[in-house]
């Protein structure tokens, strides 16, 4: 991706989506939990030795730190909407492609790096895969590095 500053990450508006959805459920009902588990240990008596409260105040700990780092993440997202009318392989756009070898056909889609899922077939646009494929079009031949080697795919279709 071009055009992004150093601290800015490419998202698409599922991911984007997603990432708020995280957020407000960690925010909201998740710390509200967390708060009654942590007075109900407080209630149990002496401090100094309650397993249930330092759980509780250490699971507290991971959670507001997960809640920056979701924050963090959404100041430095950047929508990019996948252009559909887009003739080559680019950011936020499905494209099916086939390995020349085995014949398996495969979707992938090009996300940022924060919505990657490799086993759902969302590729972050800075792996090796997604490198391979942005820009080239439908009938063109990549050279793919994955984790089992270098494979050769053509680029079936874009789109859904």
């Amino acid at each position: 991706m071009t055009g992004l500053g150093d601290d800015q990450q490419a998202i698409t508006p599922e991911g984007l989506k997603a990432l708020e959805a995280e957020l407000a459920e960690l925010e909201g009902p998740k710390r509200a939990a967390l708060s009654k588990r942590i007075q109900a240990a407080r209630e149990e008596g002496d401090l100094k030795e309650n397993a249930e409260y330092h759980i509780a105040k250490d699971d507290q700990s991971h959670m507001e730190t997960k809640i920056l780092r979701l924050r963090e993440r959404l100041r430095s997202a950047v929508v990019v909407e996948a252009d559909s009318t887009a003739k080559v392989v680019a950011f936020g756009m499905p494209v099916t492609v086939t390995d020349l070898e085995s014949g398996k056909q495969q979707t992938f889609t090009i996300v940022g790096p924060t919505e990657a899922k490799p086993a759902a077939g969302k590729l972050s646009s800075e792996s090796p895969v997604a490198q391979a494929l942005l820009g080239s079009a439908p009938k063109d031949e990549v050279q793919v590095e994955t984790p089992g080697g270098a494979r050769r795919w053509r680029v079936d279709s874009l789109g859904s």
